[in-house]
């Protein structure tokens, strides 16, 4: 492992960016730490396991030093896209940093999934880019809870840019959207928990760079139309019996995820939508097997003729974002940071995205494409979901609806 920082592609970008030879040399030598076989990913043992005795110069790296970590992200996003290939799938999601004391930037008591408890903790907004030959961070945005953006003497002493104000995790997750988008990350769909995708800008925006998605909601989850609106969860409890069909969402590590999943198409949306449209939007269903009582919601924007297969399979590879955080953790010391300072966090974290996407692309030379899932031929249903054109339609719900929505959405 203490060689693959010196892979010719990785060390060639690194040059691109910086101008200075001793930054570039010992930003080298920082992500060769964060690859080699220190016990901890740590200052004093990353600069000891590199021959740098002080670790003073990766202090100054991460602290003092001259240099633009956005600029290593862009580097970073274009390496992954051109490793992993086109027509992957963006996916956003969160995890925590569990930290002590109250001077780290943007530590606080909140929820983290990486504990499953409100916990004394950084919060960061990531995005990971997937495709069949692997997966790797390509963004990053730290979460600045309003503890902290209200109180702005607090924020100079962590360094937090006074422009810098309260932005809410899906605002910080659409600014990451609009970057990897704009600057053309080949990405042909995006995936997200419902904490992102119950947000209707958050959809709309995917919607308006004419992007696929399949993202998580809550079973409260209301659809609208000129009808009326409805739950997600009474729309589901409508579907009769043959609209279920048994899908993979894609392997796991005991093998191919098998759900039921049931899919309609929602009726066009007069206000945005083209006509004839050129993508439909979906109410969707994942159910488990071995607890029918478990049931998980999605709504989805796809192109026309795309499969039930294919969505379930976007559903799926949310799951890759959680081993990007894992191995990244585990193996280039994503968490293992000593820094207090905003400037130094994005430094640390930027320059781990480099040590993972190098793994990635090593290992995406053996990955394996992935197996397709098995369709079935379903007959015409009698209920309410009506089938046209081999895929289920939601005409009229039998539930009365809860209101009348407001005509332009």
């Amino acid at each position: 492992m203490e060689g693959m920082a010196e892979v010719g592609c990785w060390a060639a970008e690194l040059e691109s960016v910086f101008a200075r030879a001793d930054l570039r040399g010992r930003m080298r030598d920082y992500v060769r730490g964060l690859l080699g076989q220190a016990a901890r990913k740590n200052g004093w043992q990353l600069a000891e396991w590199a021959g740098h005795r002080p670790p003073d110069g990766f202090q100054r790296l991460l602290n003092s030093s001259r240099w633009d970590a956005d600029a290593l992200r862009d580097d970073v996003r274009a390496y992954v896209g051109e490793s992993l290939g086109p027509n992957g799938v963006l996916i956003i999601d969160d995890t925590g940093f569990i930290k002590k004391g109250t001077t780290s930037a943007g530590v606080g008591r909140q929820y983290t999934g990486t504990s499953g408890k409100i916990d004394n903790c950084q919060i960061g907004v990531f995005a990971a880019y997937a495709t069949r030959s692997g997966r790797a961070l390509v963004d990053r945005e730290l979460y600045l809870p309003k503890a902290w953006t209200s109180d702005r003497d607090r924020c100079r002493a962590a360094k937090i840019p006074d422009e810098r104000g309260f932005a809410t995790k899906g605002e910080l997750a659409r600014d990451i959207v609009r970057r990897c988008l704009a600057a053309s990350l080949p990405a042909a769909w995006v995936t997200a928990d419902e904490a992102y995708g119950q947000d209707w800008n958050f959809r709309r925006l995917l919607e308006q760079f004419d992007i696929g998605y399949v993202v998580a909601v809550p079973k409260s989850q209301q659809i609208k139309s000129l009808a009326g609106i409805w739950r997600i969860d009474q729309l589901i409890e409508d579907a009769p019996a043959d609209a279920w069909q048994r899908l993979s969402c894609g392997d796991g590590a005991k093998g191919p995820r098998i759900y039921d999943w049931a899919a309609a198409k929602l009726p066009a949306n007069l206000i945005f939508d083209p006509d004839p449209p050129a993508y439909h939007r979906w109410a969707m269903a994942r159910r488990s097997l071995s607890d029918p009582e478990e049931v998980a919601y999605y709504l989805a924007y796809a192109p026309v003729g795309v499969e039930i297969a294919e969505l379930a399979r976007i559903a799926g590879s949310r799951w890759a974002i959680e081993e990007c955080f894992q191995a990244a953790k585990n193996e280039c010391g994503l968490d293992e940071y000593e820094v207090r300072r905003y400037p130094g966090w994005y430094r640390h974290i930027t320059l781990a995205m480099p040590a993972h996407a190098v793994l990635t692309a090593l290992a995406a030379q053996a990955t394996e494409a992935a197996k397709g899932a098995v369709e079935t031929d379903q007959p015409s249903s009698r209920s309410r979901w009506q089938k046209s054109g081999g895929s289920w339609t939601l005409s009229c719900p039998a539930h009365e609806p809860t209101a009348t929505p407001p005509p332009t959405h």
